[in-house]
């Protein structure tokens, strides 16, 4: 085995921390992804992991190696694709985590035209609202809407997305048209929103001026993915507030309608994360370009 692939190695089990999950990544018997850190101990002469049944972690010298080798596998990735040409580099498995909403209305419908440029690249694509470990679940770069507190990643902020206020013309036409958020509580009807990753119910917000308001809104329903969310102002229970380019199809259709855009909450900011620039693939980086263009149209310009 190649000296390379023991450092690749190596590299997976450490982000990982498990012998079990990196050999599943990339698809290398368990067996050989051990024997492959023992050989490269043996050549360095010192214990690089440290190893129990329940977890693996790096010693001193291990997480020293660890820098110097991401920095040696991206340059070796880049002198190996030099001479190749744009089409031969990209190839192998990219596992993507993005919003299901996102998945569906964006991604979904674009991909065949990616995979026919790019007829080697394999996509995973998992769809989730919550926050995950990008290194512990395998995942290679995410899509996530609004803050960030993972400073293990690297964040590349793509723009704002706006959100909207809207309404159902049956709901509409029950309890009328509001105009300012006063109207609001009294009389009328939100759709809740529990945050996926906390469980507790978001406030409805508004910007007057440069401050932004928050304000309890009554709700007969919560839903705690945008699906259900999107479903129920459509059924007519209530007021959402919800990015434009989720439900701009159904304001075309007239099945929703805008309301108070005079009273929007602040755009949330959409990132791509990864988990080190230097191990940054080929593949990735088509994946972040083509997505960066898929994504632009819908952004606060």
């Amino acid at each position: 085995m190649d000296k390379l692939h023991q450092y690749r190695i190596f590299v997976q089990v450490a982000e990982m921390g498990s012998f079990i999950k990196a050999a599943h990544a990339l698809n290398v018997p368990r067996a050989s992804m051990s024997a492959a850190v023992q050989q490269l101990e043996s050549a360095v002469g010192t214990r690089l992991l440290h190893r129990t049944t329940r977890q693996v972690r790096l010693t001193a010298d291990g997480a020293q190696l660890l820098e110097r080798v991401r920095a040696l596998l991206g340059d070796a990735d880049d002198i190996e694709q030099l001479f190749q040409t744009r089409q031969r580099q990209v190839a192998g498995r990219l596992v993507v985590d993005v919003p299901s909403r996102i998945a569906r209305r964006l991604i979904a419908p674009a991909l065949p035209a990616l995979l026919r440029k790019y007829p080697k690249l394999q996509l995973t694509l998992g769809s989730t609202d919550r926050a995950i470990d990008l290194v512990q679940e395998g995942v290679d770069c995410a899509v996530r809407v609004g803050s960030l507190s993972e400073s293990r990643i690297v964040a590349r902020p793509l723009g704002r997305l706006a959100l909207i206020n809207c309404a159902s013309p049956a709901y509409l036409h029950e309890r009328g048209m509001p105009k300012y958020p006063s109207e609001l509580q009294a009389g009328h009807w939100a759709v809740g929103y529990a945050s996926a990753s906390s469980g507790r119910e978001v406030p409805w917000e508004y910007r007057q001026g440069d401050r932004n308001v928050e304000m309890s809104v009554p709700a007969r329903v919560t839903a705690n993915n945008a699906e259900s969310y999107i479903a129920c102002c459509r059924a007519g229970l209530g007021l959402i507030q919800i990015p434009r380019f989720d439900v701009q199809y159904l304001l075309d259709s007239g099945e929703l309608i805008e309301v108070m855009p005079a009273y929007r909450a602040e755009s949330m900011e959409i990132s791509l994360l990864y988990s080190h620039r230097r191990q940054r693939s080929r593949r990735l980086t088509v994946f972040v370009e083509w997505f960066e263009g898929l994504i632009r149209p819908h952004l606060e310009q």
